[in-house]
């Protein structure tokens, strides 16, 4: 039986006509089911709880629907969401109003312009394991092949209006966040908690929920998650994400088995500049290949983590999905690669027209329609590898 999966999207909220962010996530919430979709820090921002899946067609299937559900909310607005680490256009960061509550509050207060600057969204893959104990141990193992997980969903070259040079400036400012960054290594839960609580008692943060780690134990689930990812326009890009992360800790707890303990190659002090590696270069320039721990090609990075779970990937029955999405990635380049193609040709309003498009699931993108008059609830693509063209390839 495969391990089971959820994911948690973030969503910007942008208007239409102007492709500015605004502060409008709680109209769209009094219009859709609370079991599913919740608030976060910036009213700009809403988020959406997948079920939890065994398959990566079902996971594929909830999300594209959370997201026509978020669409049909949205363009009865005059609105639209966006799934990227940041989106171009913003009056001013500190114009976006935090979410009401005591926590928010408390964490725009002590946090100041971090938490002001908070315009960012994610997307977090929940993968379960079958104790705490593992899931600490798992991520030392892991914690190497994050880098390229996040090359592969970088969708955040602007901010506020101009181009940042990096794939992925949602990672330069969720980093920080006093917690955020590659997790060090621990040998078990006990030893992972009490590194929290002294976190804690430091003042810096105020609870356990503030530890942003890149990958780490659920406080609430018995599941690993990973949280080094931005929010990605493209539904199938998620599903990728999902399927190298559940292999990738499958593959870390066959091996912890084998050898009876946990065991850790030691030296991550050079994961922090893998990290910003990827948020340099998404997969249009070298990433840190974590088996030389020397810069490579990003294709021949990716493609070796490919390589690296191809055993758990063949028993979940993911590979030919997974190998099909990959390869796509690095034909296509990554989200941010393909909005500043459209923002050179054309402007940043038809950039945000590209993810607006790519969110809803038109794989053709803004260029089918008039610009700023995208028809809402585009279909979806049926030519990727969930679609009727390829069955028999997903899942396989």
């Amino acid at each position: 039986m495969s391990v089971r999966i959820g994911v948690e999207e973030e969503f910007h909220v942008v208007e239409v006509e102007t492709g500015l962010l605004v502060p409008r996530a709680g109209s769209l919430l009094e219009r859709l089911p609370k079991r599913t979709f919740t608030a976060e820090l910036k009213q700009s921002v809403v988020e959406t709880n997948s079920a939890v899946h065994a398959s990566l067609d079902d996971l594929h299937a909830d999300l594209t629907g959370s997201r026509r559900q978020l669409d049909t909310a949205a363009t009865a607005q005059g609105l639209a969401v966006v799934a990227a680490g940041t989106v171009p256009l913003v009056r001013r960061a500190s114009a976006v109003p935090a979410t009401p509550g005591m926590r928010y509050r408390h964490m725009v207060d002590e946090y100041r312009a971090v938490a002001d600057e908070q315009l960012i969204c994610g997307a977090q893959v929940h993968v379960d394991v079958p104790d705490r104990d593992t899931a600490v141990q798992v991520m030392c193992e892991i914690s190497p092949w994050l880098p390229p997980l996040l090359a592969l969903s970088a969708s955040s070259p602007f901010w506020q209006g101009a181009d940042t040079g990096y794939a992925s400036w949602r990672t330069m400012l969720w980093q920080r966040w006093p917690t955020a960054g590659p997790v060090g290594c621990f040998g078990n839960a006990a030893e992972y908690d009490a590194a929290v609580r002294e976190l804690i008692d430091t003042g810096v943060i105020s609870d356990a929920g503030m530890i942003y780690y890149d990958v780490r134990p659920s406080a609430h689930q018995r599941t690993l998650e990973l949280r080094v990812c931005d929010s990605c326009p493209r539904a199938e890009t998620v599903v990728l994400v999902a399927g190298l992360f559940r292999a990738l800790v499958m593959g870390a707890q066959e091996r912890l088995a084998a050898r009876g303990a946990a065991s850790c190659r030691g030296r991550h002090e050079w994961l922090r500049a893998a990290t910003w590696r990827a948020a340099r270069s998404g997969l249009e320039d070298g990433l840190i290949d974590p088996e030389t721990r020397r810069e490579a090609p990003a294709s021949q990075v990716v493609r070796g983590l490919l390589a690296h779970v191809r055993p758990q990937l063949e028993a979940n029955g993911d590979l030919a999905t997974v190998e099909t999405l990959t390869e796509e990635a690095l034909a296509e380049g990554s989200a941010a690669h393909r909005m500043r193609r459209v923002a050179d040709r054309e402007d940043l309003l038809a950039c945000v027209d590209l993810a607006i498009a790519e969110t809803r699931g038109d794989r053709r993108g803004p260029e089918a329609a008039e610009r700023n008059h995208l028809t809402p609830s585009a279909p979806l693509d049926t030519e990727g590898p969930f679609g009727p063209d390829a069955a028999g390839i997903a899942g396989a």
